[in-house]
């Protein structure tokens, strides 16, 4: 069985966030959304929430666990079996940080492959921060979150 982790903040889940998941279910047999507990961000959601609101996203996709983590990566893919961690790239300045994070990643495990995905053209330009500030700065950004997610955002937004 093919299994690959795709980590990250999800700080909010987006829409190119599900489009990357779409799309890398379709080569893998099952795929783990690490959320992690993003110690080196400020998020605006607890680690809680934003396991609930990608469950929430993902729970019509078949082959998918969400699961929030903590610590090294590839510990939680060894522990679970992974053989590919999922990334995205949206831009040349994402590949430098990413192309890093994949040979220390390959040293720590051979056995663990990195599968980058350019993301759908219509959501190239998306990242939860920039959907927070907009939405912080009263803009709309309905259609590059689920609405479940737009509900949330903008409960936390009201308080």
């Amino acid at each position: 069985m093919r299994i690959g982790i795709f980590p990250g903040t999800f700080d909010p889940v987006t829409e190119g966030h599900l489009d990357i998941i779409r799309r890398s279910r379709r080569i893998l047999d099952r795929v783990i959304i690490a959320v992690a507990r993003g110690h080196h961000k400020d998020t605006l959601f607890t680690v809680e929430e934003r396991v609930a609101m990608v469950e929430t996203c993902a729970e019509s996709i078949d082959g998918v666990e969400v699961l929030g983590f903590d610590g090294l990566l590839i510990d939680l893919a060894r522990k679970r079996g992974a053989s590919a961690i999922i990334r995205g790239l949206r831009f040349v300045s994402d590949f430098d940080y990413e192309f890093q994070l994949a040979l220390m990643n390959r040293r720590l495990d051979p056995e663990v492959e990195s599968l980058f995905f350019m993301p759908s053209a219509k959501y190239s330009y998306l990242n939860s921060s920039v959907i927070k500030e907009v939405m912080r700065l009263g803009g709309d950004v309905s259609g590059l979150v689920p609405p479940s997610v737009l509900a949330r955002m903008e409960g936390k937004f009201r308080s």
